[in-house]
């Protein structure tokens, strides 16, 4: 066969297997209502009740102690805790452009779902209601300026998370479990997702790792190590142990996170040092501009 009919079928192989490859995850840009903002976390865990939205609101007061400007994302539509945690409720006030504006404790400008919603009511939504909405709190918020928006992302790894990444451009995404291997199973699937969106998976948090006796001894309730062996398995970094602590419980339930009930507290050091460290091992979208 001649050379020059060979030429064309090789170059429609090439065009075909380019066409049938998997094409890469191409992060969005900043939705213009968050034009000023230089980095987006994601708090994400592979189940519920983790502790996964009180890290989330603890890191975010934690950069707002440190002098950053703060806006944080309640997207857990199904289950909204930033209204409890930061003691916020009501409807958002809306300015003269149909804008809402965000409510704000604690230095931290919040938008949840729960302030869209009656109180105590269940959200029934399938995927396309709940990327609506998600879109709808992302682009109709007046955030004002914000060095970093932190997202309480729902638990799991499905039409939602998704959805966010497409929405956003994550910075990185901070992944919470619990020492115990059934969390541990789905905080991997957590970890694996982001890699196929990609996104850096900035660090891995074990809470509820120990519960610290009387006599200073630490017992082990939910098992030992589990969430620093899936980070090194994963290959990333492990951030730190978060105790089972009455405290923790006891100021979120009051509205208070930790690290202002107690700012000079272990725990208060803790959520510091990790809000610290995501800052420290990302870039900003400033500087890649």
């Amino acid at each position: 066969m001649p050379a020059r009919d060979l030429l064309p079928r090789v170059a429609r192989r090439a065009l075909a297997t380019a066409a049938a490859a998997p094409r890469a995850f191409v992060p969005p840009p900043l939705p213009p209502s968050l034009a000023s903002c230089a980095r987006v976390f994601a708090v994400a865990s592979g189940k519920g009740g983790v502790g996964k939205s009180t890290t989330c609101v603890n890191i975010a007061v934690a950069l707002a102690r440190l002098g950053h400007r703060v806006a944080l994302l309640d997207a857990d539509v199904y289950g909204p805790s930033v209204p409890t945690l930061m003691r916020l409720s009501g409807q958002p006030v809306v300015d003269a452009d149909g804008r809402m504006l965000p409510m704000e404790n604690h230095g931290v400008r919040c938008q949840s779902m729960g302030f869209l919603m009656k109180p105590g009511a269940a959200a029934t939504w399938r995927g396309p209601m709940v990327s609506g909405a998600l879109t709808k709190m992302i682009q109709d918020t007046r955030w004002g300026d914000v060095d970093v928006l932190m997202v309480d992302m729902p638990p799991g790894t499905g039409d939602a998370q998704i959805s966010i990444s497409q929405k956003l451009p994550l910075t990185g995404a901070v992944v919470v479990s619990t020492p115990q291997e059934l969390a541990l199973a789905d905080a991997r699937r957590g970890i694996d997702m982001y890699g196929k969106v990609n996104t850096e998976v900035v660090g891995v948090v074990e809470n509820m790792a120990y519960y610290c006796e009387k006599d200073g001894t630490r017992s082990y309730v939910f098992g030992r190590g589990g969430a620093r062996a899936t980070a090194a398995e994963r290959g990333v970094e492990f951030l730190a142990e978060v105790p089972l602590d009455a405290t923790i419980r006891e100021s979120s339930d009051e509205g208070a996170p930790i690290v202002v009930r107690d700012p000079d507290g272990e725990v208060a050091a803790i959520y510091t040092n990790i809000a610290r460290r995501i800052m420290e091992k990302t870039r900003s979208f400033r500087d890649v501009r």
